[in-house]
């Protein structure tokens, strides 16, 4: 079932500008480590950073609580499985926040699309919660005759 989805697009060119006027402080404050190694060996070093900007932006909508309630930034990080394909680890306030909205005896998934046609950066995110078949939920303990 979906438990949440957000969209956001983000200026790349804008991204670019605050990364100019305040560079490691304002990537230090947003990205994770992963993020940062991520985007500085790509060659569209800036799309890359602007792409997981709006991945944030989408992701605290899909939790229904946009950059409020005590979510910081990097509480929202962007990796890729060996695929490639994007999704989202939450640390923080944003996974406690997933885990409410979880029902029990399910998983929450976080599905992540990013796209980028200069100057815009686009990502959607959903929010999917599977059933846990290893969930106690989903195997309550057998009565004793």
């Amino acid at each position: 079932m979906i438990i949440g989805i957000g969209t956001d697009l983000a200026n790349i060119e804008r991204i670019e500008g605050t990364i100019e006027r305040f560079g490691d402080r304002f990537l230090n404050r947003v990205f994770t480590e992963r993020e940062k190694a991520t985007a500085e060996r790509r060659a569209q070093r800036v799309a890359t950073y602007a792409k997981r900007w709006a991945a944030k932006e989408a992701c605290s909508k899909a939790l229904g609580t946009g950059l409020r309630m005590g979510i910081a930034w990097k509480d929202m990080g962007v990796l890729n499985i060996q695929t490639g394909q994007p999704t989202m680890r939450l640390t923080g306030w944003a996974a406690e926040r997933l885990k409410e909205l979880t029902p029990d005896g399910h998983k929450a998934f976080v599905h992540v699309t990013l796209t980028d046609d200069h100057p815009w950066a686009q990502a959607f995110v959903v929010i999917e919660a599977l059933p846990d078949m290893e969930s106690p939920a989903r195997h309550p303990p057998r009565r004793l005759p």
